[in-house]
């Protein structure tokens, strides 16, 4: 790949936010790495973003948007179209993980994310490979 991808991670947790930005922007090197904190004004942030994330992480519990609402705005969004939208969530339960697969997420990753692994799985959630990293 030619040029850098650029990433969107939205996540509520501080601590998870650093991890995240340490293992993108440092570790990996990324240069266009966008981090936020919320879903406040979430469609109107994804309109305006640049340049437009060629993956997306969402933590599935957020306010006031969920991972889920998020997702189905992004769905809606027409520069989305085979980006892929990736979970990232401690709690994962064999419920939620279904109705992660059933909404269209492309994969999921239980948090803590295993940091020697992280970008390996990047690359393949990036190569289109869908991958659920559950925790169990």
């Amino acid at each position: 790949m030619d040029k850098q991808p650029a990433v969107l991670y939205i996540e509520d947790d501080a601590n998870s936010r650093r991890l995240m930005s340490m293992l993108l922007r440092r570790r990996m090197s990324l240069p266009n790495v966008t981090i936020l904190e919320n879903s406040e004004n979430f469609l109107e942030r994804m309109q305006e973003l640049e340049p437009k994330p060629d993956i997306i992480f969402l933590d599935i519990h957020l306010q006031p948007y969920n991972g889920f609402e998020m997702l189905k705005m992004l769905r809606q969004l027409d520069w989305i179209e085979g980006r892929p939208i990736i979970a990232l969530t401690a709690s994962v339960m064999n419920e939620e993980v279904h109705k992660l697969r059933t909404l269209g997420f492309n994969g999921c990753l239980a948090k803590p994310l295993d940091m020697a692994s992280f970008p390996e799985t990047f690359d393949r959630l990036l190569a289109g490979e869908t991958i659920w990293r559950i925790l169990d």
